[in-house]
């Protein structure tokens, strides 16, 4: 793919997203969105230049309060003069397909400014906690120039953990409902969080759930133990020392500590926090090599994306294949296949 092959209506597309045209922006995004006919083409010309922006995730269970908080971290940024792109993930309903897009009402105030760019998005049944096509929208505003972008992901379960192949930084906000740290263990979260935020801190149960977080952190990290006085003859602080000690890993420099803040996003207590929080997480991984790494993780995981995608459309915009797969169904339905055999079929036409 060059630039070469744009067609011309995207060339006129292309024009207005290099002059900073927000109208141009949102077409793209819309193009890009919709995979509309020469979409991978506009993206491979846009991305050229390599990521940019400072990308900042926000993940957590429905209720969190994650788009107030996304709202207030915005506004701050705001003062700062960062100009910001904020995407907002919202569920598609199996049963209507449409989504409610709430996230863009409690943005409301924040919608006006001329420095702030909101794309809500529904997951149109895509899992992971981000859509389809989130990742390439974050893509669009990161080339488009913007100084930061918000990710802020559907409620997360127990596999909507996407959002690291999409964020530098992830914010995994808790509210005391959202049950203990053990549920935090299950949901993964402890693996992907960068920070962990309390919100609605003035609840009753806050500081249980920030004790039980670093508890657990501690426990990870293997420091929980390190106090504990000997029992039956072992101490286990020196055993655990003397295992780490002689551990591959041991040489290597220490990692960041995951922190455990408490914010109100409605009254704006612990937002100033979390931003230099956030800004010592991004030193970090400039200054150790990590942002690199993950950049390349993440490029990874795009190429892997790319070449899924287009080899399920090439797969299944082939005649012989989607004829291979009715003729599939019959056979299942006669007692003379199964999904095996037809999956043989339809790669082995393909393959040839």
């Amino acid at each position: 793919m060059t630039p070469s092959t744009l067609s011309s209506e995207h060339e006129a597309l292309l024009e207005r997203f290099k002059d900073g045209r927000v109208l141009g922006l949102a077409r793209a995004i819309s193009v890009v969105e919709n995979e509309r006919a020469g979409f991978q083409e506009l993206l491979h010309t846009v991305m050229a230049s390599g990521p940019q922006a400072k990308r900042v995730g926000f993940t957590g269970p429905p209720g969190a309060g994650k788009s107030s908080l996304v709202a207030a971290v915005a506004t701050e940024y705001r003062r700062l003069e960062e100009h910001l792109g904020v995407v907002a993930v919202d569920p598609t309903s199996p049963y209507s397909g449409g989504a409610l897009l709430g996230d863009r009402i409690r943005m409301n105030d924040i919608s006006m400014d001329p420095g702030i760019f909101i794309r809500s998005m529904a997951t149109r049944g895509s899992l992971g906690g981000l859509a389809a096509t989130t990742k390439e929208v974050v893509d669009l505003m990161d080339a488009f120039g913007f100084d930061r972008v918000l990710v802020e992901t559907v409620g997360v379960g127990q596999t909507e953990l996407e959002v690291t192949a999409a964020a530098d930084t992830v914010v995994v906000v808790l509210v005391p409902e959202s049950g203990d740290a053990i549920q935090a263990m299950k949901a993964g979260l402890m693996e992907i969080a960068d920070i962990f935020v309390v919100n609605k801190a003035d609840r009753p149960g806050a500081p249980r759930l920030v004790k039980e977080l670093r508890q657990a952190l501690h426990l990870r990290t293997g420091s929980a133990l390190k106090d504990i006085p000997a029992h039956h003859g072992v101490d286990l602080g020196q055993v655990m020392k003397k295992e780490r000690s002689t551990s591959p890993s041991a040489e290597k420099p220490e990692g960041w500590s995951v922190p455990v803040l408490t914010t109100n996003a409605l009254t704006n207590d612990g937002v100033e926090t979390l931003l230099e929080t956030i800004q010592e997480h991004r030193s970090w991984l400039e200054q150790g090599g990590e942002l690199e790494r993950r950049r390349r993780a993440r490029a990874e995981i795009r190429i892997r994306d790319v070449v899924n995608r287009e080899m399920r459309r090439i797969a299944w915009s082939s005649a012989d294949a989607r004829a291979l797969l009715a003729r599939g169904v019959d056979d299942i339905a006669d007692g003379e296949g199964t999904p095996y055999s037809a999956a043989e079929a339809i790669l082995g036409a393909l393959l040839r």
